[in-house]
């Protein structure tokens, strides 16, 4: 039949089958720090006024994101672990490969205003209020949403146009675009085209032009008098920094060991792309709550 599926089915980590329940106990435990720090993160930030500064309103919108992220994948991850609940209804996985797709471009855009952030904050030090005021972070906000929106909507469209006549078989832990490409039983060349374009556009932009940020930072620390001065400079920027390995290594790699690594096993490619989606709202609010001072103090 040529008609959409009414039910996909989800296979958790694949050759992994009878480890689900002891692969979920390190899943459900980071699930529960994500939750518990990003939510500590949002509160200490809106109660503290000495955090009520543009580079704390940016961390709010990353600690956002990540719950988000943890909330769209991890409770259907770990009802597969627990109770074998495989089945998703095919609408359903639309939303969850949408809101996935969409919050991960948002976190990208997110990183990207926090390295404009420390731009100013290390290269215009006595403009820094008058160029960050919170007009400007409402306008990074949106255009950050609207962006991951407008890129992101055409693929639940592109999606239901293809028939899939054959297995209705996930090998995967969610719902993610090229898993579900694979399951069409007709020509996807506009779903791969897309999906490489947006790839290629949202990580090569983003990681260029938080790379020139960074460059003309080191610049900016390299020309500084002491040693002490240039330690404290970088020293604002080592957070972010940690931030950003922890959320552009992981999906590097999960994108290299799917489009090259055919003799890694499959369980390598879920782990991996598991990984991208579970370290950084895990690590985000440990890094700033042991790097801020006023943060780590509240707690």
């Amino acid at each position: 039949s040529n008609t959409t599926p009414a039910l996909f089915f989800l296979t958790g980590i694949p050759g992994l089958e009878a480890m689900h329940c002891w692969i979920s106990i390190p899943f459900s435990t980071a699930f529960a720090i994500a939750l518990l720090g990003n939510s500590t993160l949002l509160y200490v930030i809106k109660t503290e006024p000495s955090l009520h500064k543009p580079m704390f309103y940016f961390l709010s919108m990353l600690a956002v994101t990540d719950l988000v992220l943890s909330l769209t994948t991890m409770p259907k991850m770990l009802s597969i672990f627990w109770f074998n609940a495989q089945a998703i209804p095919f609408k359903a996985c639309l939303v969850q490969m949408f809101l996935l797709h969409s919050f991960c471009i948002i976190e990208s855009a997110v990183l990207l205003a926090m390295a404009f952030d420390r731009y100013v904050a290390v290269c215009n030090p006595l403009r820094y209020n008058s160029i960050l005021t919170s007009s400007l972070i409402v306008k990074i906000g949106l255009l950050a949403l609207l962006r991951a929106l407008g890129l992101m909507l055409p693929l639940p469209f592109l999606l239901r146009r293809l028939p899939y006549c054959g297995s209705h078989v996930i090998s995967h832990c969610y719902c993610e675009h090229m898993a579900v490409v694979k399951l069409a039983c007709a020509d996807t060349r506009v779903n791969n085209i897309y999906g490489i374009l947006v790839t290629f556009f949202i990580g090569g932009l983003d990681l260029l032009s938080i790379g020139h940020s960074y460059v003309r930072i080191l610049r900016t620390v390299f020309s500084l008098a002491t040693r002490e001065e240039k330690l404290k400079a970088f020293g604002t920027c080592l957070d972010h920094i940690c931030a950003i390995l922890v959320f552009y290594i992981p999906a590097i790699l999960s994108s290299v060991i799917h489009r090259f690594g055919h003799c890694i096993a499959p369980h390598v490619h879920i782990l991996m792309a598991n990984l991208y989606l579970l370290l950084p709202p895990v690590m985000n609010p440990i890094v700033y709550g042991i790097k801020t001072k006023q943060i780590r103090e509240r707690v």
